[in-house]
């Protein structure tokens, strides 16, 4: 079984989170599924990240998918990763994983320094802004009040506590665990140093606590145990003599993710007509294959995106709308970019990949059959993380995941950099 085990409700978030344990030596791999069928292949591994890709589903089956990953890969460590603004299910996926683990303590502390995700007086932040006025559609920022639905009591470790150190911490921690049922303890948080006090304190206890948070205190939680000798998570870049250049797909609409684009060579990009992605969107990202890989042979890099600012956004909405349906602009548009990937991959395999955005990247890998990433410790940046395709057919390229949300203006630009190393 593995030493820890992180279940993440998206993908950027699996390896941001990931990461945290990779930078410190651990052999780390990506599980695109909670597939309880995959339970033996992930047997050795050292900690192995599970997404679950439930950020948008419903709370009953996202609290099941936590639920399986925990019981398919019974771990000495559990830690349920959560968004950093707390986008998803996160109440339903925190008590599934109290539930799954059989623990009487979690410990929750969502904030991501490095990011501008803080918590104090209990409420969390983005940018020193109160995140229900954030813009990321989350109605509360105070986290009692954000957990109130849990099934479970949810008491406050403040901030002068977590500033003392690690045994003030554990004090307080092992207090609140003595209760009649199981704690959620959420933990003020404003600089990495105080996710440390939090980390180290809960390790101190007796008995093992259920860690709940984002990458940020995953980069202080310690895995127990050694990494088992050829553990999954290992696996090094291919020698494919085919391979080269750097392919960035771009799916997010984050205004961030929209101002990095405008940094990026107007020549080494190509462009998705977003109406004719949604209306036929196979058809539309195959188009766009031949492009991409002539600016692959040209330039060595190429990005691919049905979206530089909102108007496009809003052609996009339009043309779903006019379909009728179930089906959103947002998942036909990555049905397109993902076409447009596999068929470049096919007909120009790159070195390295650029995925930015959850569903995309996710979007992205299951086209090319890639159900596992390796994590080394690599990283552009905080919360954006390089990794190593570790099965199907582009088993080897590197790639670098990074949320909608995070990074500067020039992440894109810096990502292709590192990648095409």
């Amino acid at each position: 079984m593995p030493n820890a085990l992180v279940v993440a409700d998206d993908l950027t978030g699996a390896m941001d989170t990931g990461h945290g344990f990779a930078a410190r030596g651990r052999e780390v791999r990506v599980r695109r599924s909670a597939d309880a069928g995959r339970a033996d292949t992930d047997a050795g591994s050292d900690v192995l990240v599970v997404d679950t890709d439930t950020r948008d589903a419903d709370p009953e089956t996202a609290a099941a998918a936590v639920t399986r990953a925990v019981e398919s890969h019974p771990a000495d460590l559990v830690y349920e990763k959560v968004d950093s603004t707390l986008r998803g299910n996160v109440v339903a996926g925190v008590d599934g994983a109290v539930a799954a683990a059989g623990t009487d303590l979690a410990v929750v502390a969502p904030a991501f320094p490095a990011t501008g995700r803080t918590t104090e007086g209990g409420r969390h932040f983005v940018d020193g802004t109160p995140l229900a006025e954030a813009g990321y559609g989350v109605a509360d920022s105070d986290l009692r009040e954000y957990f109130a639905a849990s099934e479970y009591r949810v008491t406050r470790l403040d901030i002068d506590t977590v500033s003392t150190g690690a045994a003030a911490v554990a004090e307080r921690l092992a207090d609140r665990a003595a209760g009649d049922r199981p704690a959620l303890v959420v933990c003020d948080a404003r600089t990495d140093d105080h996710l440390e006090a939090i980390a180290a304190g809960a390790a101190s206890l007796d008995e093992p606590a259920l860690y709940v948070g984002s990458g940020g205190l995953a980069a202080h939680v310690g895995v127990p145990g050694d990494p088992p000798e050829g553990a999954a998570g290992s696996a090094d870049p291919a020698a494919d003599p085919r391979s080269a250049g750097v392919l960035g797909v771009v799916g997010s609409v984050n205004e961030r993710t929209l101002d990095q684009l405008g940094t990026v060579d107007d020549d080494a990009l190509v462009r998705l007509d977003p109406a004719a992605a949604v209306r036929e969107p196979e058809r539309a990202g195959r188009a766009a294959a031949e492009s991409l890989s002539a600016l692959l042979d040209w330039r060595g890099r190429a990005v691919v995106t049905a979206a530089t600012d909102a108007e496009d956004v809003r052609a996009a909405e339009r043309a779903a709308g006019e379909m009728g349906g179930d089906a959103t602009a947002a998942d036909r548009v990555a049905t397109a970019l993902a076409a447009a990937a596999r068929a470049t991959v096919e007909a120009s395999p790159p070195a390295g990949l650029v995925l930015t955005g959850g569903d995309t990247a996710g979007a992205v890998l299951d086209a090319l059959d890639a159900e596992a990433i390796d994590l080394a410790g690599e990283a552009v940046a905080a919360g954006v993380p390089i990794g190593t395709v570790a099965t199907g057919p582009a088993t080897g390229t590197r790639v670098a995941t990074k949320a909608g949300g995070f990074g500067t203006e020039r992440a894109i630009l810096n990502c292709l950099d590192a990648v095409g190393r």
